[in-house]
């Protein structure tokens, strides 16, 4: 229960300060109207869907999916504050577990994942996207969108405390673009290099955009050459999800526990 304590104690710390960064949450509420008017509308006209001509269908699981890779890099960014602030040094000098401090930066991410996605959901509502599938299998598919995030929080979190340094981690963030546009998320792989389409097929995104589309009844079913993580996404995210959790949850912890030694 301890551990638990800490941890909601650190989510509150993280989201109380956004008292004091209101364009934070402005910059949450402006990004998915802006996403989705460039990629709905002057993108997406350039682009074509097997099987339905509704690209802002099959384009707003993709962002859904898309967007959950920001946990990485926020996450990774606030934590590297906290240590080139000094602020990982009081916490490691409290009786907290070692699990406490991620655990508080991913938990306050996977709240924040929420709002954003609340918001992107209105918007992609306005243009004209719906989920069809019915309540159950719409808020699965949130749950899973949200499971993602919080995973790709704790990626974050101990990449944080690997780079230290706030200005490095904010540098790093160009560099997981690929695991967002190497993906199926806005475009389909049918017409890409074998190569390329097999890098796409087993990104982790890739399996969540799919699953989202598969959950919500929108178009962009993959075909039946497609690779294991799309024929079988949500089993495929499942399994992306436990595994990074499995990896990085330990290895946060033990970086918790020897960082500025």
């Amino acid at each position: 229960m301890n551990l638990l304590a800490d941890g909601w104690t650190l989510t509150q710390r993280r989201l109380f300060r956004l008292r004091h960064k209101p364009g934070t949450l402005l910059t949450m509420l402006m990004m998915p109207s802006a996403f989705v008017v460039l990629f709905g509308f002057v993108f997406g006209t350039a682009i074509r869907v097997p099987g339905t001509s509704d690209y802002r269908a099959f384009m707003m699981p993709g962002l859904f999916a898309m967007t959950t890779g920001t946990a990485l890099t926020t996450t990774m960014v606030e934590v590297a504050t906290d240590q080139a602030r000094g602020v990982m040094e009081r916490l490691r000098s409290l009786p907290t577990h070692r699990v406490s401090v991620p655990l508080g930066q991913s938990g306050a991410e996977g709240i924040l994942g929420a709002y954003g996605l609340a918001v992107l959901m209105v918007c992609g509502l306005a243009v004209g996207w719906r989920p069809h599938n019915g309540v159950l299998p719409t808020l699965f598919g949130i749950g899973l969108l949200l499971l993602f995030r919080y995973t790709l929080a704790w990626v974050g979190a101990y990449l944080g405390l690997v780079v230290r340094s706030a200005r490095t981690a904010a540098g790093l963030t160009p560099l997981t673009l690929p695991l967002t546009m190497v993906s199926n998320a806005l475009v389909p792989t049918d017409r890409m290099p074998v190569w390329l389409r097999t890098i796409c097929e087993w990104n982790p995104l890739s399996s969540m955009a799919t699953a989202t589309r598969k959950l919500f009844g929108n178009p962009g079913a993959p075909g039946p050459d497609a690779g294991w993580p799309l024929t079988h996404p949500v089993a495929a995210s499942l399994l992306w999800a436990g595994l990074l959790l499995l990896i990085f949850v330990p290895l946060s912890a033990r970086r918790f526990a020897r960082a500025g030694l």
